[in-house]
């Protein structure tokens, strides 16, 4: 049974992801605040968190930064600031994913769907990829840069793995966002914008004048090993 932890200091919503999550067979942890919110983690171990970013003890991207320091654990952010600049924060500390209140029920289900499928374990035999001073261990999920680690999130694994297995492909934004983010995603350009950026930053050597994930103005991207 996967296990959801919940973080969020307004009871209705607590109670209605709960009522939701369980009648979908999902088992269910809840915190009012972030200090709670960790000693859960701790002790419950969930497979996916859902995190509001307003809550009244300390900021949610300063819980997001303190579960990455023991745990890969898919973050799904729910919070009502709407501005890029806290998306921004909230995904370079290590969420997965952002969802903007007021939510659908739909949606919010979907994406948990989504990411449930990327952190489910594959086989073993995946291969290693090189390109540049990166080195790719697909089996570990594991990036080093010149030797160094460089700790990505599930959502970026997953964008990344579409990228690799396609060496030289032209993909298409539609293609990219159904295949990482799920059907209903095809017109999030500005998701996959975001995350392109984020795997240029932490393994191109030039994130302004990329070598590896090109974009193809109109058309979509392409990964040059």
């Amino acid at each position: 049974m996967t296990r959801i932890l919940v973080v969020d200091d307004e009871p209705q919503i607590v109670r209605a992801l709960a009522i939701n999550l369980r009648a979908r067979g999902y088992a269910v942890s809840t915190a009012g605040d972030g200090a709670e919110a960790l000693t859960v983690a701790a002790a419950a171990s969930p497979d996916v968190v859902i995190l509001d970013l307003g809550l009244p003890d300390m900021d949610g991207v300063a819980v997001i930064a303190a579960l990455r320091h023991s745990s890969a654990v898919p973050i799904l952010v729910l919070s009502g600031r709407a501005d890029s600049v806290d998306k921004v924060d909230a995904l370079d500390a290590g969420a997965d994913d952002y969802v903007t209140k007021p939510f659908g029920m739909d949606e919010l289900l979907a994406r948990l769907r989504v990411m449930v499928r990327r952190s489910t374990p594959e086989a073993a035999d995946e291969p290693r990829v090189a390109f540049g001073a990166v080195v790719l261990d697909l089996a570990a999920k594991r990036a080093t840069v010149a030797g160094a680690d460089v700790r990505l999130t599930p959502t970026e694994w997953h964008l990344l793995e579409t990228f690799v297995r396609n060496p030289g492909v032209l993909l298409s934004q539609q293609h990219l966002l159904t295949e990482v983010w799920g059907p209903g995603y095809e017109t999030a350009q500005g998701n996959l914008r975001l995350y392109v950026a984020q795997l240029r930053r932490k393994l191109e050597a030039d994130p302004a004048r990329p070598r590896h994930f090109r974009n193809e103005p109109g058309m979509g991207y392409r990964f040059e090993p």
